[in-house]
């Protein structure tokens, strides 16, 4: 499985991003996706996931309400739509695809398949 991630960039305080992950390879192992991100200096955490067959979301308190996710199965692609976004949202931003239920991927012991990380820049 290989993963894609794309859509970062640089954006001010208070702006939008939607983020992109796109599966490629044996995808029919995968029953959720996730998102991290990673600060600089700090420790790579947990920020969305998404159930691939019912939709069903988890977001971190962090970014609850301002942050929503979605896939496109057809497609084979999850999102990560960034709304009112602070300068502490600037990160790197990995997706994640794990053989687990979404519930279970705040911890990235059960994601089993990363993509590259994007930039994400909020300026204040």
């Amino acid at each position: 499985v290989q993963l894609q991630a794309s859509g970062g960039g640089l954006v001010q305080a208070g702006g939008s991003l939607r983020l992109s992950c796109v599966a490629s390879g044996r995808t029919g192992s995968i029953e959720a996706m996730g998102w991290f991100r990673q600060a600089p200096g700090k420790e790579r955490e947990f920020v969305a996931a998404i159930n691939l067959s019912a939709g069903a979301t988890y977001f971190a308190y962090s970014v609850k309400g301002r942050f929503t996710c979605s896939r496109d199965t057809a497609k084979n692609t999850v999102y990560l739509q960034m709304n009112s976004l602070k300068p502490e949202d600037t990160a790197v931003y990995y997706c994640g695809g794990s053989r687990a239920r979404a519930s279970l991927i705040n911890n990235e012991n059960y994601i089993h398949y990363w993509g590259q990380g994007t930039q994400v820049t909020v300026s204040s």
